[in-house]
């Protein structure tokens, strides 16, 4: 886990809130992708950075 990124408790709660992952969606990435979203607004970087 990266500085920034969402705990074990954080996300247990985030992803309750988070629709049901689809038969072609993986929803094993789905944290590591909040996690780059954060990042982005946290720092400013342009999109194509992520």
């Amino acid at each position: 886990m990266g500085r920034g990124d969402l705990s074990d408790e954080q996300w247990s709660v985030l992803e309750s809130l988070l629709p049901a992952a689809g038969v072609s969606r993986r929803s094993g990435n789905r944290r590591r992708l909040i996690n780059g979203v954060r990042w982005r607004v946290r720092t400013g970087v342009p999109w194509r950075d992520l």
